[in-house]
């Protein structure tokens, strides 16, 4: 998203690139700055963390932070001389929005003392005694996330599904599968050889796309020449099925820069990962609230998407 003199982006700590960006700017806040030994800003929680960047328009890092699994929102830095221009605040709001479409009920922070107006003005409370860290005082916060009354009135029956592990979410991704009578809408950045690959999933997606006449399989893929490359036999079974399996890739570089995966059935059903290449997110058996939105984001990628004639069979 777009602010200002800056935009704020999700980061991949697997990248080599974004990584080492991360860690600069953490290097120059937390090391250089504030004292804080080296050794006690590395904790060896990154790996399994969600990360956001700020950047300012000749994409240099200005700013970060990060979301544990444990709920918590930590390692918030901006540059000095790009603080009080919000950044600060986006890098928050970025990392509360994660964690609410995580399902996540609250989300908790160690602030400095310092800063614990910041983050009141976000809506935190500070609880608990004061404490020390890393020499500095800090305070316990936390948020609250209630759900909205969309999200809550249907909740007895949604059939909401299990989508925390990687084996909890290719189940519950082979159970949507098998839910769908005839159409299925699935968007993904990238296809690894771990989702929609296995023989069940095959023969589902294979008995929607010969259900009927009305049989349609559609699929966004940002990559489909490295899906080919890899030989994946989601690909393979598309080229056998061309006339109700059709995939197409994004021209837009907004619609490129989307990270997240989604599976949405014709029966209410949908899973929904924040991060792509992350089995954390959410999922429900007949939920068309949650669904709606996911749908409207398809249809509109969708209709500015272009054939993925990298995949298209040669007549011979």
């Amino acid at each position: 998203m777009k602010l200002q003199n800056f935009h704020i982006e999700l980061a991949d700590w697997s990248s080599e690139s974004q990584r080492k960006d991360l860690l600069g700017l953490r290097h120059t806040v937390f090391v250089q700055e504030q004292g804080v030994p080296e050794t006690r800003e590395r904790d060896g929680l990154d790996g399994d963390c969600w990360h956001v960047l700020a950047r300012d328009e000749a994409g240099q890092t200005i700013g970060c932070g990060r979301l544990t699994p444990m709920h918590k929102i930590g390692r918030m830095a901006v540059l000095q001389g790009w603080r009080g221009q919000g950044i600060g605040v986006a890098v928050l709001r970025e990392l509360v929005a994660r964690a609410r479409a995580l399902g996540w009920p609250e989300v908790m922070l160690d602030a400095q003392v310092s800063a614990i107006g910041f983050y009141e003005r976000e809506g935190f409370q500070a609880y608990g005694e004061e404490f020390e860290d890393a020499g500095m005082p800090h305070r316990a916060m936390r948020l609250a996330l209630p759900a909205t009354v969309a999200d809550t009135a249907p909740l007895r029956d949604i059939g909401a599904l299990p989508a925390g592990t990687r084996s909890e979410t290719a189940a519950t991704r082979l159970q949507l599968l098998g839910d769908a009578r005839h159409r299925l809408a699935i968007y993904l950045p990238v296809l690894g050889n771990d989702s929609y690959a296995s023989a069940e999933e095959l023969a589902e997606l294979r008995r929607v796309a010969i259900s009927g006449r009305g049989a349609q399989i559609r699929i966004v893929l940002h990559d489909p020449a490295g899906a080919l490359l890899n030989d994946h036999r989601l690909i393979a079974l598309a080229q056998r099925l061309p006339s109700s399996m059709q995939i197409r890739t994004p021209l837009e570089e907004a619609d490129l820069a989307y990270v997240s995966a989604y599976l949405i059935n014709d029966a209410g059903g949908y899973l929904f990962l924040p991060e792509a290449n992350r089995p954390q997110g959410r999922a429900a058996l007949h939920d068309r609230a949650s669904q709606a939105p996911l749908q409207q984001h398809f249809d509109e990628v969708w209709e500015r998407a272009e054939r993925a004639s990298v995949l298209q069979t040669l007549d011979i």
